[in-house]
């Protein structure tokens, strides 16, 4: 078998040119292709999952642009931030009598001229970002990295490239001179592919970091963030929605002739970009023309645990561990212990308007600046090393005075500037009320305030579009620390907060902490359920509950309903037993216990 003329990740514009000229070639009409692939898209997908070629695609991040040569195939994995609505390009025209495509690429790489054959197509623009509050450890080690570049030949090229600058005092002089005049990129840098287009080989890396500290209006949000324009073809828009995360594969562009290109090229453009790229110039943001996107969940960035039955004692003794863990971490607060683990295992699985079923927010009380200090720091260290994305708020009066909380439409630039709540489902909060003294709330405070709350009780975060809000459902897991109970935010559990030791924080193994991991994804992926049998033991507990308290209401007996889902699925079981059913009730009468001022 005869392989492809074109290398698919060096040369992936080669090979869609090659499915476009063979489509043509056996009669199709070019003028239908808008809308519909003619076999590019899945020449990829057999390439990246039948052949095996996805390992082989380098990831597209801060620390690999620098060493990622343009128009080569890469992934890019991100949350979408906002939607930048369509793009118009010419899509198909003719050279001479040849039909030639401009699809999945921002300039024409033949010549073009205004002809009543050029066809004009649409193709969506998303922005997206690293999800916010990801962990480190769910990148990939720089060794990884590096190690999958150095085996791919452009990486290859580009060392060489530059041992020969480096080597050449004449050379080195070029780049200087180069580098003074609008950054371009001196000619002996650039080589000719075999499908005849320049590559710019210099330090892309170098180059988008002076661009962070350049563009217009946009320095803070880019010093937070890689941003990455994706640029998404023939996919239906209920696909992709905002704030979830997709892994992009498909060409890159990040190129700082680019532009320079475009000024000098007198033919008509291949691209009219609307006024929200305006601020997104090529020669600034990375492009990624998009073959074939994925949806991500959290458990996606988790590390694969060896694939074994789930096995009743394996699961047990991970839960024992991991247990004592948090138990040490909590100052030996066994209680506290319990319920954080049901809190790390909580997550919206159902909506009953208004209600978020599944929720278990956590607010633990007691903290004094004393154990506040201590605690506080173990807490988020704890959670940022077993969940992928988490975030700390330290609530403040200046902080909700002061807050961009919700994301905000500017209609000026067409773009969504993001709040502190735009954030992937998965996403654990911890929410610092221990340094919250009186003081007075502006508007902003006081809209801050009712955005938290309906944020914990309802799992929506509200969108100001000026004109307009629009609540956008969301799966956050809250913990608020806080010296008294909070006012602010009523969580589902309030538990006052009892440590009888402080040991030093100890360094966990990466194999202990990989294995717990995966029993918090795991676990939260499992269905549930309640036999009928069950469902009557139930009924009559509660009820008894009734009579003994008229105060209880559907709220308190939810709460104990989802305790009751959360502690069979942390022993790796889906049906509510008596056993873990009798557990709820040990821990809720322990709580109880606490809040009426006895140990």
């Amino acid at each position: 078998m005869v392989g492809l003329p074109y290398d698919c990740l060096a040369n992936p514009l080669g090979a869609v040119r090659l499915t476009f000229d063979k489509a043509v070639s056996s009669g199709s009409d070019p003028s239908t292709f808008d809308g519909r692939d003619w076999g590019a898209t899945e020449l990829f997908r057999q390439f990246l999952f039948d052949d095996g070629g996805l390992s082989q695609v380098p990831m597209l991040n801060p620390s690999t642009i620098r060493w990622i040569q343009p128009r080569t195939l890469v992934r890019f994995r991100g949350m979408i931030q906002d939607m930048l609505g369509n793009e118009f390009y010419v899509g198909a025209y003719k050279d001479g009598e040849a039909w030639r495509t401009n699809k999945f690429a921002d300039v024409s790489q033949f010549p073009m001229s205004d002809s009543p054959d050029m066809r004009v197509w649409e193709r969506r623009l998303l922005y997206c970002v690293p999800v916010p509050g990801q962990n480190p450890w769910t990148e990939p080690s720089s060794e990884v990295v590096m190690d999958s570049l150095k085996k791919s030949t452009y990486y290859t090229d580009l060392q060489r490239e530059k041992r020969q600058r480096e080597d050449d005092p004449i050379m080195n002089d070029v780049d200087m001179e180069a580098n003074d005049e609008s950054h371009a990129s001196p000619p002996s840098t650039k080589k000719m592919r075999e499908d005849g287009i320049a590559s710019t080989s210099t330090d892309s890396g170098e180059t988008l970091n002076k661009a962070i500290c350049t563009t217009t209006n946009m320095g803070a949000e880019f010093e937070r963030s890689f941003p990455c324009l994706v640029k998404i073809y023939d996919s239906p828009e209920s696909d992709l929605k905002l704030n979830d995360i997709f892994e992009f594969i498909g060409v890159l562009t990040f190129d700082t002739d680019l532009s320079k290109e475009k000024e000098d090229n007198n033919n008509v453009e291949s691209s009219l970009c609307e006024d929200a790229l305006v601020e997104l110039p090529p020669s600034k943001v990375p492009r990624l023309h998009c073959f074939v996107y994925q949806k991500l969940n959290v458990q996606d960035f988790v590390s694969s645990f060896p694939r074994t039955e789930l096995k009743s004692h394996v699961v047990k003794g991970i839960r024992e561990t991991l247990l004592g863990h948090l138990t040490s971490v909590l100052g030996n607060d066994r209680v506290a212990a319990e319920f954080m683990l049901l809190h790390l295992l909580s997550q919206v699985h159902a909506r009953v308007d208004p209600i978020a079923v599944g929720k278990l927010s956590l607010n633990l009380t007691c903290f004094s600046n004393e154990t506040a200090s201590v605690f506080r720091h173990r807490l988020c260290l704890a959670i940022k090393n077993l969940l992928p994305f988490s975030q700390c708020i330290p609530l403040t009066v200046d902080y909700l005075n002061t807050a961009l909380l919700a994301p905000k439409k500017d209609y000026q630039t067409n773009r969504l500037v993001t709040g502190v709540l735009q954030f992937a489902d998965g996403t654990h909060l911890t929410v610092d009320e221990t340094q919250l003294q009186s003081g007075s709330l502006n508007s902003t405070g006081v809209e801050n305030t009712r955005l938290l709350k309906n944020l914990l009780d309802v799992q929506k975060v509200e969108y100001d579009f000026t004109y307009y809000k629009m609540e956008m459902p969301t799966d956050a897991q809250l913990l608020i620390l806080s010296e008294g109970k909070s006012n602010i935010l009523p969580a589902d559990i309030v538990l006052p907060f009892r440590p009888t030791s402080v040991t030093s924080y100890e360094e966990v193994e990466t194999d202990v902490l990989c294995g717990w991991r995966w029993y918090l994804g795991t676990m939260k992926s499992l269905s549930h359920t309640i036999a009928p049998e069950m469902q009557k033991v139930l009924e009559d507990d509660l009820v008894a509950a009734r009579q003994a308290d008229r105060s209880l209401g559907s709220q308190e007996f939810s709460r104990l309903l989802t305790m009751g889902r959360l502690i069979s699925l942390s022993f790796g079981e889906t049906s509510l037993s008596v056993e873990h059913w009798q557990m709820v009730k040990e821990l809720e009468r322990l709580r109880k216990e606490r809040l009426n001022g006895r140990m």
